[in-house]
């Protein structure tokens, strides 16, 4: 992974100081909450309901043991004993005083971290596969150029202030595991015929109050200019984006309105001038950042066979573990979504538990996953029985990765100044009501958020959920077949909502109509597309 240089250290140290004295001023009261406001956004902090929230950068979900030791010293001694990993794949502690948030800065520092553009209308964390580096189908390892753009991006001067703010991904497979078309911009980096390699682009995806699905504006763009063209496509945003309605200033508005050909124009008008200014970054930049994500001193030769005669852990291997490019080799999905509990936290205790099995078991390495679960990357088979029952007896064992179980669920009105409706609660009682039937169900992918910014991706869930005030009442609308995959799709909403317990009951009933619909080894969202949304309704209204 990614290892900071002299100039990377002090720029993070620089920002710590400098944000320690824009505290020290706003609680001497020399500058109003108006004007700090944009200061400690660009730090990654946020003014919640109860208390100050602080969003630390996970860049690409990639982090090593050392590091997620600190997540866990953080969790004990700023905030309540715990964190809360996002739909970004950074961690968020809801419990900060303000007087410390430099401290905390400080302490990421230490240990290669930091808030920088977590927030605020910029660039944001730039998020990539999970498994990148492990998976079997994947061109090439797409970090390095995720590293790229972080860097590119960090306090860039004219995308620092851009309309709304900005959301990457980058993938190298078919198989889509980052939601990279409901991104600004998703990257999906390709081989052309001449095996050369390359980055499609699609830009303009989101979701939020008008979910769009990005479409592909340029099929091929050579890898040593693809920095060039994401500028490009940014410059355009930012010359023509709306400032002057929050609801139309994402990029999805305005590919939207000036239409796919039209913005294409632009941006390959834009990406010629950029060209004869010289602006790309060096090869030997990308080449140096390349060699840092050499892969991990694999054994070779070693066994592949697993012994399955433990009923639990068969069902976790099964269900929790993905096959590896090398053999003898799986990466592991750590969930975070135990039966009843709240989806993405993880206790300081378990923090640390995860960095040391990162560290025995998985060459130093974790990911935090988009669907707020952890993985463990490089695990030898031969160690996998004795990492499940450490998992296990630490309440991260749940075997249930892509069930229903999995739920992704926003902070909601429990934390969020932003939300109508409570996700903690919905998710709990959905989890416990039907995780008994998990194995039944098969795969479901359930996504909740408590507002229409749509941090829990209801959009993109084969089951979504989103929550809304009706006459200061909370209410639940139900939305079917969405999907965050290679075939993405939006999720479309079955009807009248519910209140907390009814939504939870809609949901048990969408599943039973699938179970009596579905042919052979048909998923929820393949009976769905086949069947439509008329025996769903009728099942759930009455």
């Amino acid at each position: 992974m990614y290892k900071y240089d002299t100039y990377d250290q002090q720029l993070v140290d620089t920002r710590v100081e400098e944000f320690r004295d824009q505290v020290r001023r706003r609680l001497e009261g020399h500058i109003t909450e108006d004007q700090f406001k944009p200061l400690r956004l660009m730090n990654g902090l946020y003014l919640q309901l109860h208390a100050y929230m602080l969003r630390v950068a996970v860049p690409y979900g990639t982090l090593n043991s050392a590091q997620m030791r600190m997540l866990g010293h953080i969790a004990d001694k700023y905030d309540r004993g715990y964190g809360h990993f996002t739909t970004r794949q950074n961690i968020q502690y809801n419990w900060i005083k303000l007087e410390q948030a430099p401290d905390i800065l400080a302490d990421l520092a230490s240990v290669e971290m930091h808030a920088i553009q977590t927030s605020g209308n910029c660039i944001r964390n730039t998020t990539s596969d999970q498994y990148a580096g492990a998976a079997a189908d994947e061109v090439v390892d797409p970090r390095p150029y995720a590293e790229l753009i972080r860097q590119w991006s960090t306090f860039h001067p004219e995308f620092s202030f851009l309309p709304r703010k900005f959301k990457m991904a980058v993938i190298a497979s078919d198989t889509d595991r980052a939601a990279m078309r409901l991104h600004d911009i998703g990257i999906k980096i390709v081989r052309n015929d001449a095996s050369d390699l390359g980055a499609a682009f699609y830009v303009g995806g989101g979701m939020g109050r008008t979910p769009m699905i990005a479409p592909c504006i340029n099929p091929f763009v050579p890898l040593d200019r693809f920095i060039t063209y994401a500028e490009a496509c940014l410059r355009v945003y930012n010359r023509h984006g709306r400032r002057d309605n929050k609801y139309k200033a994402r990029i999805k508005i305005l590919v939207h309105e000036l239409g796919k050909e039209e913005y294409t124009r632009q941006v390959e008008a834009e990406f010629a001038h950029l060209l004869t200014q010289g602006v790309e970054p060096p090869l030997a930049e990308l080449e140096r950042i390349k060699a840092q994500f050499t892969e991990p001193p694999f054994e070779v030769g070693i066994s592949d066979e697993v012994d399955r005669s433990d009923p639990d852990f068969a069902l976790w291997l099964e269900t929790n573990c993905l096959a590896h490019r090398q053999p003898g080799y799986v990466a592991v999905t750590i969930s975070l979504k135990p039966v009843g509990g709240i989806p993405g936290d993880a206790s300081a205790d378990q923090m640390r538990l995860m960095a040391d099995l990162a560290r025995d078991y998985s060459f130093d390495e974790l990911r935090v996953t988009h669907a707020q679960n952890v993985v463990l990357p490089h695990v030898k088979k031969a160690d996998l029985y004795a990492l499940w029952q450490a998992l296990d007896a630490a309440g991260l064992g749940t075997a249930n990765l892509d069930r229903i179980g999995d739920i992704i669920a926003c902070p909601g009105l429990d934390y969020c100044s932003l939300a109508n409706a409570r996700s903690i609660p919905v998710a709990q009682k959905i989890s416990e009501r039907l995780s008994p039937r998990s194995d039944e169900i098969g795969e479901l992918k359930l996504k909740i958020s408590g507002c229409i910014n749509a941090c829990g991706h209801h959009h993109a869930g084969h089951i979504g959920i989103l929550g809304v005030d009706r006459k200061g009442v909370e209410n639940y609308q139900l939305l079917l077949g969405g999907n965050e995959g290679a075939d993405t799709s939006l999720g479309t909403i079955t009807g009248p909502g519910f209140d907390e317990d009814g939504i939870v009951d809609a949901v048990d009933r969408a599943t039973g109509v699938y179970l009596a619909n579905k042919q052979g080894a048909e998923r929820f969202l393949d009976t769905y597309r086949r069947i439509g949304m008329a025996p769903f309704k009728e099942a759930i209204y009455g």
